[in-house]
Parts: structure tokens; C-alpha cells; sequence
């Protein structure tokens, strides 16, 4: 990327003063080329906080047999629809998943049990792992609440036996 400034005629520039990737054009315009400089978003968890996470998942699914899932992002304005859609989206072993379904900017927070996934997850069980989740998210701990939430689950399921 290129940027330049015009000098005004009878200016006299010191060439030796010039920054390095600076030239005078023979139009008298002062030429800068600077280092391109690739934004990277801000992601929403560290490396230590997604291996926490992908840990709590992958000992939830091995303890129980059950496949869980968790999605962070926008889900549209009827939350439960979307969120049942993506549940849906896992394919044929969506009977034995759960999905936690985040929509940060509406504030909802969706779980999404599959047909067998329902037969060990009762519904009282799963609004406390929901409220817990809520709690911690409150406080600002994404990462707490989603641990959190899990092994309550996780509880609730049983283990594989």
C-alpha cells in the first residue's frame, strides 16, 4: 500500500532525511510504502481456555456415549428453531447428541437433546445445567459455565455401564 503527499513547488527536500520505502516521484509527490498489515479478529477464547473446553467434551462424550456439541455464534431471532437445526445437522447420530446452543448478542441459551439423548438427560436435570451455565456466563466466565454445564450433564447421563 502506497500513500504520498504533494510537495509544493520550490520545496527542496533532503532525500537522505526520508524514511526507509520513501521516494520523491518526478511529479515532486513523496511516495511511502509501509508494511501490509493483516487484521486478525479477536477470537473469543485463548488456546489454554479451547483445549479446556475441547477436554470437557471429549470426557463428557467418552464418559457417557453420548455426542456433545457446543455452538457460540449468531442463531437468528427464533433461537429454538435454529438451534434444533443444527442439532438435526449432525446426521445420523443426532439421537445420541446434545447440542448447547449459545446466541451471545440475543442472551439464549439453547440445549438440544437427541430422541435417546432425552431418555438420560431429564428435563429438570437439564434446566440446572442450563441456570448453572446462565450464572457463570452473568459473571463473565464463558468458559466456566460451558465446563461447568457439561459435567453436570455429564452427571446427570450416567455414565456408558
Amino acid at each position: 500500500m502506497a500513500a504520498g503527499d504533494l510537495v509544493r513547488a520550490g520545496s527542496v527536500i533532503d532525500r537522505s532525511d526520508l524514511p526507509m520505502g520513501t521516494v520523491v516521484t518526478a511529479t515532486g509527490r513523496v511516495s511511502v510504502a509501509r508494511p501490509y498489515e493483516l487484521a486478525t479478529p479477536e477470537l473469543p477464547f485463548t488456546a489454554v481456555q479451547l483445549s479446556r473446553l475441547d477436554e470437557a467434551l471429549t470426557l463428557a462424550s467418552r464418559s457417557t456415549g453420548l455426542q456433545f456439541s457446543i455452538f457460540l455464534g449468531a442463531l437468528g431471532q427464533d433461537t429454538r428453531v435454529e438451534a434444533e437445526r443444527l442439532h438435526a445437522s449432525i446426521g445420523a447420530n443426532a439421537t445420541h447428541a446434545v447440542l448447547i446452543a449459545l446466541c451471545p448478542g440475543l442472551r439464549k441459551v439453547e440445549l438440544v437433546t437427541g430422541q435417546e439423548a432425552s431418555l438420560r438427560l431429564p428435563d429438570r436435570g437439564c434446566k440446572l445445567a442450563v441456570m448453572s451455565m446462565v450464572a457463570s456466563f452473568k459473571e463473565g466466565d464463558l468458559i466456566g459455565g460451558l465446563v461447568s454445564g457439561l459435567r453436570m450433564l455429564c452427571d446427570q447421563a450416567g455414565s456408558l455401564n
